[in-house]
């Protein structure tokens, strides 16, 4: 690495130095710790594994200034942006990266809720173990680097023991279109209490297709016997650059369910990392991508069984057209001692153009006895034989193609219980399906 930063690694560094002290030692401590990591690796190249199939020389030439605060919180915003049916309780609504009082409403049963910014200016010491928690040094964790280091406001949501949501809690992340070549970085807390329940829908749209980059890191804790709903809506501009960082844990009997759409954006990437760390926990995630043009989409989903009798369900799509490429990486560990686990994950791909491409990459490791485990995916085109039958029936070409495509996309929908939110869900992923569909 020529030490010299590239223009990315030098606009974040300018962009810390317009920061001010927190006031908070050890928080300003370990946003200089890991902005010290972040100049130190810079980006990841194409040698490190983890970003093999997601090349970032383009995005390392590129400077992002922080989003101004000030504009994000005067630019106007039309509600019905981000309106989704079904989803009518609390909301929390960041644009910019900035928290917007005025679009959110915090009242959501009675459970903790509020900014980043608002918690540490008044019990900043509970959130201490999250905030100045240390990544490796290595340049595939520099992302969250540069989040710990540049995020200036977030999410705090903290649910009590035995609490049950009544209706769905909205988190929304709006690129205001208005601030261009500009970054914006955002951390989210989430605690679910013991035997409480929740439905949580986050969701990132764009106002306008200025370029942008986002970066999110979110720590959600499960603790025994809670249940949480999570459903991840990803439908920005194809301007924005997406990177995206979820660590899930698991206590005794805790069960997560993940619904992930990613729709939108010119390079996006989550990491989706769940430790089912008690005896009996339960993670199951859907996932769709559905890409045009040249688009990228990188999905790293890893599922560590570290605990006994515990259970993962893993059901992820891909579709590819034009010029786009799709990444998938779906990795199960079972720990030694974890035994009784039964996991399973499939991953399957649909290429809709020549020129389109998808790299999935299964992996499994077992360290224990009386395990079930199984993985599988692939990658092939739409069906001839079906396609005939449709034909067959007299619908055209393109009709055709469009019906057995959004059937393969579906199948991530079926087990999400909210029914409006479901259903509008499925017309999202039509709107977005492939316009050239018809033969070539």
């Amino acid at each position: 690495m020529s030490n010299a930063p590239s223009p990315f690694v030098r606009a974040a560094l300018d962009a810390a130095a317009t920061l001010p002290s927190t006031g908070i030692a050890w928080l300003d401590a370990a946003r200089a710790e890991n902005l010290e990591a972040f100049a130190a690796t810079g980006l990841p190249e194409g040698r490190d594994e983890a970003w093999k199939y997601t090349p970032l020389r383009a995005l390392s030439q590129r400077g992002f200034a922080l989003a101004d605060h000030a504009t994000a919180v005067a630019a106007v915003i039309d509600p019905s942006l981000y309106a989704l049916p079904g989803v009518e309780g609390g909301r929390v609504v960041f644009v910019d990266g900035a928290f917007r009082a005025d679009l959110s409403s915090l009242d959501a049963d009675g459970v903790e809720l509020a900014p980043l910014s608002g918690a540490l200016s008044t019990h900043p010491e509970p959130l201490r173990f999250a905030l100045a928690n240390r990544y490796r040094r290595a340049a595939a964790d520099a992302f969250a680097h540069l989040n710990a280091a540049l995020a200036t406001d977030g999410l705090v949501l903290r649910i009590p023991d035995g609490a049950a949501l009544a209706k769905p809690l909205h988190i929304v992340h709006v690129s205001s279109g208005i601030q261009g070549d500009s970054a914006w970085h955002v951390r989210v807390l989430v605690e679910i209490g013991k035997d409480a329940s929740a439905e949580i829908v986050e969701h990132f749209v764009s106002a306008g297709a200025a370029t942008q980059l986002g970066t999110l890191v979110s720590d959600v804790v499960a603790r025994e016997g809670a249940r949480l709903g999570l459903v991840v809506v990803q439908d920005a501009s194809v301007a924005t650059t997406l990177v995206r960082r979820s660590h899930v844990r698991l206590d005794e009997r805790a069960e997560v369910t993940l619904h992930a759409l990613e729709l939108g954006g010119a390079l996006v990437r989550h990491e989706v990392n769940a430790e089912l760390v008690g005896d009996g926990a339960r993670f199951d995630s859907r996932g769709v991508f559905a890409l045009s043009g040249r688009q990228h989409a990188d999905t790293q989903l890893e599922i560590r069984h570290n605990a006994r009798n515990t259970a993962s369900d893993a059901l992820w799509r891909g579709i590819a057209d034009g010029r786009s490429r799709g990444v998938f990486r779906g990795a199960i560990v079972v720990s030694e001692g974890a035994d009784g686990t039964d996991a399973s994950l499939s991953n399957k791909n649909l290429l809709l153009s020549g020129q389109a491409e998808i790299d999935t990459k299964p992996e499994l490791e077992i360290y224990a006895d009386e395990v079930k485990a199984a993985h599988g995916a692939t990658i092939g085109q739409l069906d001839e034989r079906s396609l005939f039958y449709l034909r067959s029936r007299g619908i055209p070409l393109v009709q055709a193609r469009s019906l057995l495509t959004l059937a393969f996309c579906r199948a991530v929908l079926e087990s999400l219980p909210n029914e409006a939110l479901r259903e509008h869900l499925g017309e999202l992923l039509v709107a977005h399906l492939p316009t050239s569909l018809a033969a070539e």
